[in-house]
């Protein structure tokens, strides 16, 4: 006597009622709005950090735009270089000018008349420059600059190393003549001992390279 197959269960279907399709489109509704408010909340934070990120560039950039920096100009045969802002609006109110020790020992303290003398160190510098390692006729002297200004009516400080570019010319019976040709920044000094900076410069400018 042969047996029937197995009949396979059927799997019990039924429709949904009317409050459980409400409840599934309940969650869609609350998913698609959770979705909606995570990609506005997203792009207003990436539209915040964008403007945070331009606002401190443009602070940045107006920074270094008034930031102070000085230029020099030689004044007759370059016994004198004439110091002045590169900005108009910032006004010297003094200045202290520190040099290499073995140079000069002293800062120079100006008021009212920005400028670097050659008769400060002139023949210091000649009798320097015959004994360091390069014996060029032209160099780079270090010098700190410690410059008080005003600026939109508020007194401020810059502590700045300079290069100050020069050139010897050899006299009979005299010391070397000492040109000066320009200024150029080198680095900002901050919270530094400007003359233990200006003297590190000029130590490693006398060190010969390998």
């Amino acid at each position: 006597m042969s047996q029937d197959p197995p009949r396979k269960k059927r799997l019990a279907f039924r429709w949904l009622s009317l409050a459980e399709l409400v409840g599934i489109l309940a969650l869609v509704i609350a998913g698609l709005g959770y979705w909606d408010a995570h990609r506005e909340r997203t792009q207003t934070d990436s539209e915040r950090a964008t403007a945070e990120r331009e606002r401190r560039d443009e602070a940045r950039a107006g920074a270094l735009k008034f930031a102070f920096l000085l230029t020099g100009a030689p004044d007759g045969d370059g016994g004198r270089l004439r110091l002045a802002s590169a900005h108009p609006e910032q006004v010297i109110q003094t200045q202290s000018l520190s040099f290499p020790r073995d140079v000069r020992g002293d800062a120079v303290q100006t008021t009212g008349n920005p400028r670097i003398e050659a008769g400060w160190f002139d023949a210091a510098l000649a009798r320097a420059g015959r004994t360091r390692a390069d014996k060029a006729l032209q160099g780079r002297l270090p010098v700190g600059i410690v410059t008080v200004y005003i600026q939109d009516g508020q007194t401020r400080t810059d502590r700045a190393v300079y290069l100050l570019g020069y050139s010897l010319h050899p006299r009979v019976l005299r010391a070397d003549r000492v040109e000066l040709e320009g200024l150029s920044l080198v680095r900002r000094a901050g919270g530094e001992d400007v003359q233990a900076a200006v003297d590190g410069l000029w130590a490693r400018q006398a060190t010969p390279a390998p």
